[in-house]
């Protein structure tokens, strides 16, 4: 009985201490930003091909750890209020993908944009988070403006940028080795002062 009554008390200190984490709420969704315990869990999803098929591609640990240290890490304090964040399932914790604020790279154009875990497809979670996230960025941010690009195959992913008010500006390359072997992408994007005017 006296671990049951330590267990019951510990749950919720966990729940408290994960939930104050989060920095952006919508109904379902929370976004927090990602720490070095969750390589595990990024070194996963960059192994799932059909995750990863417009990602950028398969990881190894070792590129999945350059990715977090570099791309994620790091580039919070080098760009505060910018960010790759996690994003989790507010009824259950669990780490379904992640959404992103952050530069293109190689450029200086903020991008908006998501990957999600295969479990998590199908459900309107890139829809509901990245709403919510180009919110901020336009009201909290003041960002003048914000884009999306997508490989030019991934229907499902411009869907989702047109769906949160994105407009498409048809194709563009971008030379950085991240985009350069898929050739020219979709690009969208939406002036802050024009998102504004529609609220």
């Amino acid at each position: 009985m006296m671990r049951q009554q330590n267990l019951d008390v510990k749950i919720p200190r966990l729940m408290s201490m994960c939930a104050a984490d989060y920095w952006l709420t919508t109904e379902r969704l929370a976004l927090r930003r990602f720490t070095a315990d969750d390589i595990d869990w990024l070194a996963e999803l960059y192994r799932d091909a059909d995750v990863t098929r417009y990602l950028g591609g398969l990881r190894d640990r070792r590129g999945a750890e350059e990715l977090l240290n570099v791309r994620i890490l790091q580039y919070y304090d080098l760009h505060p209020g910018l960010g790759i964040w996690m994003t989790v399932e507010r009824t259950t914790n669990e780490r379904i993908g992640y959404h992103l604020l952050n530069h293109i790279q190689g450029e200086t154009i903020i991008q908006i944009g998501y990957g999600l875990a295969k479990a998590a497809w199908g459900k309107g979670f890139g829809t509901e988070m990245a709403a919510a996230v180009l919110r901020y960025g336009f009201v909290d941010l003041k960002l003048p403006r914000v884009a999306g690009i997508t490989h030019i195959d991934n229907v499902a992913s411009q869907r989702v940028l047109q769906k949160i008010g994105l407009h498409s500006r048809g194709t563009r390359f971008f030379p950085h080795p991240a985009y350069a072997a898929n050739g020219p992408m979709a690009f969208f994007e939406r002036e802050a002062t024009d998102w504004l005017a529609e609220r």
